[in-house]
């Protein structure tokens, strides 16, 4: 890790979050944008739950004490990520928009396709490594969206949701305090290059089929958008681009240039994004503040 992540202690924040309030279009008159975030919420229960349950399984094998350390608070604030972001589904659902026929997906894909199994032999120990090198290729992906989130300033002038931003900031923040974690752990059990690269070879194009999966799911089933034309409920490359170019997404271009990064044989994690803002958000995020008293 960098030099100001050296002797950061990762912790959970009990936040919680209202959604009483929130408007379908949480940016203002941008649909495809609001979506496109949305399916965080779409992946992020399931995903982070799975992340969860095979960082405990692997936790009894970790002997490196500051490892395990880091490996608590790991799974501490990934759970905590995996319960706010279902309170956001919790309110789609009452909004009109019912997210169960994705979701129940996602619960199967990683609850019983690639889900914890018992550790009784050498092949499902090499299971266990799988899973955790596939966890580093996503924390990668959630490190630059942790990174992307706090720097994006379009959001700002958006005029999105204050609290609905407090969530991203508050999660992306979390994702660059431990963006290291998944990393060293898949390092401490196999430090074979052709895991760590194969592994995100498959990961990266999985997780972008489920985004572009995921933003058409959510517009074809916006209530907001159902008497309008066919057109408007379809995600497309053109709606992408004028979007990243608002600075309300990420683009493409750069989306694909942080994601050849963890090819290069020097990659490592701490080279993404700045522990010290990730800190200075924390200290300034409503939810976060609210925990912590």
């Amino acid at each position: 890790m960098t030099a100001d992540a050296d002797n950061l202690v990762l912790q959970a924040r009990d936040v919680h979050f209202d959604w009483d309030d929130l408007p379908m279009h949480w940016i203002p008159g941008e649909p495809f944008s609001t979506h496109a975030l949305n399916v965080l919420h779409l992946l992020l229960p399931a995903g982070e739950e799975w992340f969860v349950e095979t960082f405990r399984q692997a936790l009894p094998f970790i002997e490196d004490e500051k490892l395990r350390e880091d490996v608590i608070g790991f799974i501490g604030q990934e759970a905590m990520h995996s319960s706010a972001h279902s309170g956001v589904l919790e309110h789609l659902q009452r909004s009109g928009l019912d997210p169960t026929p994705f979701t129940d997906q996602m619960n199967w894909v990683f609850g019983k396709v690639i889900g914890p199994r018992p550790i009784t032999s050498s092949r499902e120990k090499n299971y266990l490594v799988e899973r955790l090198a596939i966890i580093a290729a996503i924390e990668h992906i959630t490190a630059f969206l942790g990174d992307w989130v706090l720097n994006a300033e379009g959001l700002d002038r958006a005029n999105i949701h204050p609290t609905m931003l407090d969530l991203l900031r508050w999660h992306g923040s979390e994702e660059v305090e431990h963006r290291s974690v998944a990393y060293e752990t898949m390092r401490y059990f196999d430090r074979r290059e052709v895991r760590r690269l194969r592994t995100q070879a498959l990961a990266a194009p999985l997780l972008v089929y489920l985004w572009i999966r995921g933003t058409r799911f959510l517009m074809q089933n916006d209530p907001l958008l159902a008497d309008g034309p066919a057109s408007r409920r379809r995600p497309t490359p053109l709606a992408w681009r004028r979007a990243a170019k608002k600075g309300t997404v990420p683009g493409p271009v750069d989306l694909g240039l942080r994601l050849s990064r963890y090819f290069r044989r020097s990659y490592h994690p701490s080279q993404e994004g700045s522990t010290a803002q990730a800190v200075a958000y924390l200290a300034s995020s409503p939810a976060a503040r609210a925990a912590s008293r």
